[in-house]
């Protein structure tokens, strides 16, 4: 059991390539003939998250920074307000369930214990405390890059990771902060990819006030509504973008770009954060 407490530096708990990834036996189909090789498939798993002793809800997701993704989650959520509501986070020794002790807001909780199990492709949305946050929430720093600036962040980030070339499974997320240090995760599922950048940066304590969200998926809704309900000012996809996430980056304050890839992005709100070189 890897354990942490309240007031400790929390370090997150990773896993190897090899953990989250199955070797097996495909038969592939190319041209009227059938061919047999050996190819790496994604290992997700259901990984339990247990809150003041209950189980809160089951995740489907894989086995790495389980410590940040509760943490991103449960901040996601208005569970918690601050790191410093946790007082102690237990991960089992097989990685499948996370233990949190901690302070918490009862609406939110019981308003996540209407679902149980999220897929890897769903999030559980804006509940109860989150939702009051959320609508009365504004994003008004001057905080702004260099068109160049952002443009070579995502060239680097682009960059493909060794998960994703055996397996075309993964989707991923980073933060880059204002001194330029990034934080970086990979799951299944969109929204823990987020989640687990968000706990990663957290449990480090840094602001995310002055950041910048790199995400690989689609920008929609709930992905503003985690900008917001932590700050984050601008967020970038080399995808598209959908129309009730530009309503809620617009009304939110937050700058929203899609396709964003070698010289050009589609900067679709609050372009002021943008600044030509």
């Amino acid at each position: 059991m890897t354990t942490f407490s309240r007031g400790e530096n929390l370090c997150s708990f990773s896993t190897t390539h090899k953990i989250n990834t199955k070797k097996i036996i495909v038969d592939k189909f190319y041209k009227d003939n059938f061919e047999s090789f050996e190819d790496y498939v994604i290992k997700d798993e259901k990984i339990d998250f247990y809150l003041n002793g209950e189980k809160l809800i089951s995740v489907m997701s894989i086995k790495e920074y389980q410590d940040a993704h509760i943490v991103g989650f449960l901040l996601s959520e208005a569970v918690i307000s601050t790191l410093d509501d946790i007082k102690s986070l237990k991960i089992s020794e097989d990685g499948l369930s996370v233990f949190v002790e901690a302070d918490i807001s009862n609406i939110a909780y019981e308003n996540l214990f209407k679902q149980k199990t999220l897929t890897s492709g769903c999030c559980v949305g804006v509940t109860g405390n989150a939702e009051k946050t959320f609508d009365c929430a504004f994003i008004s720093t001057q905080y702004s890059l260099k068109s160049s600036e952002i443009l070579s962040y995502m060239s680097e980030f682009n960059k493909s990771s060794k998960l994703f070339d055996d397996t075309g499974c993964v989707h991923k997320a980073r933060i880059v902060l204002k001194d330029g240090t990034f934080f970086e995760a990979e799951d299944i599922g969109r929204h823990n990819a987020i989640d687990k950048v968000i706990g990663l940066v957290t449990l480090q304590r840094k602001n995310l006030k002055e950041s910048i969200l790199y995400v690989t998926g689609r920008l929609s809704n709930e992905m503003v509504v985690k900008c917001v309900m932590h700050k984050i000012p601008i967020v970038v996809s080399k995808a598209a973008v959908t129309f009730e996430g530009i309503k809620a980056a617009n009304e939110h304050g937050v700058t929203l770009i899609g396709f964003a890839r070698e010289h050009r992005m589609n900067v679709y709100t609050h372009s002021g954060r943008v600044k030509i070189d």
